[in-house]
C-alpha cells in the first residue's frame, strides 16, 4: 500500500508539473505579464497601448487605412465598424476606470491607469494595476472587454469586435421596428447576424459553463472564476491571482477554454457540424412571441 501511495502522489505531482507547464505556454502564447512597476510612464503606457491596438484592428483595416488614407467613405463597412467600436470600447470603459477606481491618483497616474487597463483586457494580457484592488463593477466591465476581444483577421482573441457591433445594430433595429439592419447607409446580411448570435451564444456558454465548474470544483466564488475564465476563453491572460492555485481538473477547464477562444468561434462549429444540402422546401411559418 505504501508503494501505490508513493506512485499516486509522485503522478499527481508529475500531472500538476505538466498542467502547470501548459498554463504558462498558454499565458505567455497570451502575453501574460505585469507592468504595474511602468504605471505612471506616459512613454511605456503609450506604446504599448499603440502596440495593442495596431495588432487589435486587423489586417484589412489596416489595408484600408494604407490605401483610402483620410477617405472616410471608401472604407469598407467592416472598417468602419471595427474602428467606431474600437474607440467606444477604449474611452467608454477608461472614463469608467477612472473615475471608480484611479481619480484618487496624483496627476496623469490615474489617467494612463485607465486608458491601459481599458486597452489591453480586449487583447494583451498586460497590466499597469492590481486588478484583484479594482472595485466589482471594473472587474465585471473588464469581463465583457475580455470576452468581446478585438477584431477579426487581428492577433486578438474573443468574439470579435464585429459580432459585438452586429448584436448591438440588429438590437437598435428591432426597438425602432425595422425589418432590416442598416449600418453606414449599408444593410447587414441575415446570415451575418445569425452567425454574430450563435458566436456571442457560443462564447457566453463556454464563458459562463467554465466558471460554473471551476467554482464548484475549487468552492470559489463564482464572480472570481468568471474573470479566470472570460481571460482564457478571450485568450487575454490577466489574472485575479485564482489560476495559480487551481486543481489540476480547474487548470485543464481554462486550457480548453483558451484552446477554443483561440481557434475561434465560426472555426469550431463548421469543424463539429458536417455541411448538409440546401432544402429546396420550406416549412410553413409560425410566428412565436418572445420577450
Amino acid at each position: 500500500m505504501e508503494c501505490v501511495e508513493f506512485g499516486w502522489q509522485y503522478f499527481t505531482r508529475y500531472l500538476r508539473s505538466v498542467m502547470q507547464g501548459l498554463i504558462f505556454w498558454e499565458q505567455r502564447h497570451t502575453n501574460l505579464a505585469s507592468l504595474t512597476g511602468y504605471s505612471g510612464n506616459g512613454v511605456i503606457n503609450i506604446t504599448i497601448m499603440l502596440l495593442i491596438i495596431i495588432g487589435g484592428i486587423g489586417f484589412l483595416t489596416w489595408e484600408d487605412i494604407y490605401l483610402n488614407r483620410f477617405q472616410w467613405k471608401r472604407y469598407r463597412l467592416q472598417s468602419k465598424l471595427i474602428l467606431c467600436t474600437t474607440a467606444f470600447l477604449i474611452v467608454v470603459p477608461a472614463v469608467f476606470f477612472y473615475f471608480e477606481d484611479f481619480r484618487g491618483l496624483t496627476g496623469m497616474h490615474g489617467v494612463w491607469n485607465a486608458l491601459f487597463q481599458s486597452v489591453t483586457t480586449r487583447t494583451a494580457g498586460y497590466n499597469t494595476a492590481d486588478l484583484a484592488a479594482m472595485s466589482g463593477a471594473s472587474q465585471a466591465l473588464m469581463i465583457i472587454l475580455m470576452l468581446i476581444g478585438g477584431a477579426p483577421g487581428s492577433t486578438a482573441g474573443g468574439m470579435k469586435t464585429t459580432t459585438f457591433a452586429v448584436m448591438i445594430a440588429n438590437a437598435a433595429a428591432t426597438f425602432r421596428r425595422r425589418d432590416q439592419i442598416q449600418v453606414f447607409h449599408r444593410r447587414l446580411k441575415d446570415e451575418v447576424v445569425r452567425n454574430a448570435s450563435t458566436i456571442a451564444g457560443m462564447y457566453i456558454a463556454l464563458f459562463f459553463c467554465g466558471a460554473f465548474a471551476i467554482s464548484v470544483i475549487e468552492h470559489l466564488p463564482l464572480s472570481a472564476c468568471l474573470f479566470e475564465t472570460a481571460s482564457a476563453v478571450g485568450t487575454v491572460g490577466l489574472t485575479l491571482g485564482v489560476t495559480p492555485g487551481l486543481g489540476v481538473v480547474s487548470k485543464g477547464i481554462l486550457i480548453i477554454l483558451m484552446y477554443f477562444g483561440r481557434v475561434g468561434g465560426l472555426t469550431l462549429i463548421y469543424a463539429a457540424v458536417p455541411e448538409k444540402s440546401r432544402y429546396i422546401a420550406r416549412y410553413p411559418e409560425e410566428k412565436v412571441n418572445v420577450g
